[in-house]
């Protein structure tokens, strides 16, 4: 069982494209949570600086560090491996600060099967629309159609497993989102009621995967 002076563990999923890293940065510069920072085999892009956005590694590096038992979780997501090292999380719960993590529905479920003592809020973030997710990925990468597209289709498999987190939040306007996941946030460690409205959710996903 978590300690009152423990930190608390928050994760932000979403398909590719919804916005998490965006907001995961958000939440972080606004609210001082820790950023975990992933290990990945994937190559950077543009702007991207190893150690601040990810630690970038290469296959083999990578699986020694599954063999050596250093992962809090891991998983393959587009060919490439992605993995959070379980130490310096624990040594900021234990400090009392509070870990974001942005980390796909593979590497949230490992977590939550890990039974940590610490608590856990976790976040499922969806796109307005599927016409905005595409234009998103569209510009993100640069129009790369064959990458798109496999973004694209991939997203129908990812969002249903909307149901293993404890809210879902829309992303249309940044701000308005990243308010509602303070506000949720803020109601799960004080114990207090939020609005959230589950009904809603369900509508929204629907449309979505109609």
């Amino acid at each position: 069982m978590s300690s009152t002076k423990d930190g608390t563990m928050i994760i932000l999923s979403s398909p590719s494209g919804a916005g998490k890293t965006t907001l995961v940065k958000l939440l972080a510069k606004t609210k001082k949570y820790q950023i975990s920072i992933s290990h990945t085999t994937r190559k950077p892009r543009e702007n991207e600086t190893s150690g601040k956005d990810y630690f970038f590694t290469n296959e083999n590096e990578f699986k020694n560090l599954i063999k050596k038992g250093e992962f809090l979780e891991h998983a393959k997501v587009f060919n490439n491996f992605y993995g959070t090292i379980l130490k310096p999380i624990k040594e900021n719960l234990d400090k009392g600060n509070n870990v974001i993590f942005d980390i796909d529905w593979q590497g949230a479920q490992q977590i939550k099967n890990k039974k940590l003592k610490y608590k856990l809020i976790t976040f499922f973030v969806l796109p307005p629309s599927k016409q905005v997710l595409f234009n998103r990925l569209s510009n993100r990468e640069m129009k790369d159609k064959v990458i798109v597209e496999e973004r694209m289709k991939e997203f129908n498999k990812d969002i249903l497993h909307w149901k293993n987190y404890d809210y879902v939040v829309i992303n249309d306007k940044l701000e308005s989102c990243f308010q509602e996941i303070c506000d949720l946030i803020d109601s799960e460690i004080n114990k207090s009621k939020n609005d959230y409205n589950l009904e809603f959710i369900k509508d929204h996903v629907n449309k979505l995967i109609s």
